[in-house]
């Protein structure tokens, strides 16, 4: 993975070149650079007992955001150049992404790793050493829609060739994607070949697309090819290489050559929890649990062990 793939995947960059086939944003301002100089300024008081801190204003980028939310209906879906803050959902009071303020704007970015990894990382599984290409961050702010998990689909292409198509909520069982995977998977097929093949700006890339109730796709959100992007119910292994993917087809699916792999959830004994439950502990707690980190799963058996010698 190239870090101009990366480049290529930001909303900005895709969204015109698709606007008529994905959903409608509004553009508030990039940054509050007009104002920065403002903002930095902080009042101590002259009081040794008592220190207040003022806390930054933005007044013209608050205005902007609020009207660009009364425009898209009074609610919004929030993102950055690349994520949204789906990892923290839980944190917001009704549990959603859904943004009536800049005030839930603001708590689900401070308390997304998704957006953290953009700020600081945004290219930390690029395999070029080129020198990193400048950015301008962005806050996209898109209309809020209620959409079904069950509807949602990544779409994995290299080199401009479909290659497979996972069900997006991969821990859930949705009895009507299996009984109509093949229409599904037809309707995709065709929209691909309609509105995206050879028209993104790289040959390898990752789409997701929401299948609507009429049976109309619409066009989600562009990622980069590799390991940043999850793979869900394909491994990176299998789409790299080619490997048992057309192990998977049926008779009649093997028959069109072009046909894309589509992967579901065929049985409720394979549903799981949802991979963002883990994001609601802290992360020691998960370090600990996954043994990711020794140096903590050793302290921590020090610890134990000390509390067992003074008992």
């Amino acid at each position: 993975m190239k870090k101009e793939q990366v480049v290529h995947c930001q909303f900005s960059v895709w969204y015109p070149l698709f606007r008529a086939v994905t959903i409608r944003r509004e553009d508030p301002p990039s940054h509050a650079q007009e104002e920065s100089d403002d903002a930095e300024e902080i009042q101590w008081s002259d009081d040794e007992n008592t220190t207040a801190l003022k806390a930054p204003e933005f007044p013209e980028f608050t205005a902007k955001v609020e009207e660009a939310i009364s425009s898209l209906g009074g609610s919004v879906f929030p993102k950055l150049n690349w994520s949204a803050p789906r990892d923290a959902y839980w944190i917001a009071m009704n549990s959603s992404l859904k943004c009536k303020a800049l005030s839930d704007i603001f708590l689900l970015f401070k308390s997304s790793d998704f957006i953290t990894r953009d700020l600081i990382q945004p290219f930390i599984h690029c395999t070029d050493d080129s020198p990193d290409p400048s950015l301008d961050y962005e806050l996209v702010l898109r209309k809020w829609c209620e959409l079904i998990p069950g509807a949602e689909f990544r779409c994995f292409v290299k080199e401009n060739k479909l290659l497979g198509i996972s069900q997006r909520d991969y821990t859930q069982y949705y009895d009507h994607i299996s009984k109509q995977h093949e229409e599904i998977c037809r309707s995709i097929q065709e929209f691909f070949k309609k509105h995206i093949q050879y028209k993104f700006l790289d040959e390898d890339f990752v789409f997701d697309v929401y299948r609507d109730s009429r049976g109309k796709i619409w066009l989600i959100d562009f990622n980069p090819f590799g390991e940043v992007t999850d793979s869900l119910l394909f491994t990176w292994e299998e789409l790299t290489s080619g490997k048992n993917l057309k192990g998977d087809q049926g008779e009649g699916e093997a028959t069109e050559q072009d046909s894309p792999v589509f992967r579901c959830t065929n049985s409720k004994v394979t549903v799981q929890p949802s991979p963002y439950l883990s994001y609601r502990l802290p992360k020691d707690f998960v370090d600990l649990s996954t043994g990711e980190d020794v140096h903590k799963l050793i302290d921590f058996l020090k610890l134990k062990r000390n509390q067992q010698d003074d008992d």
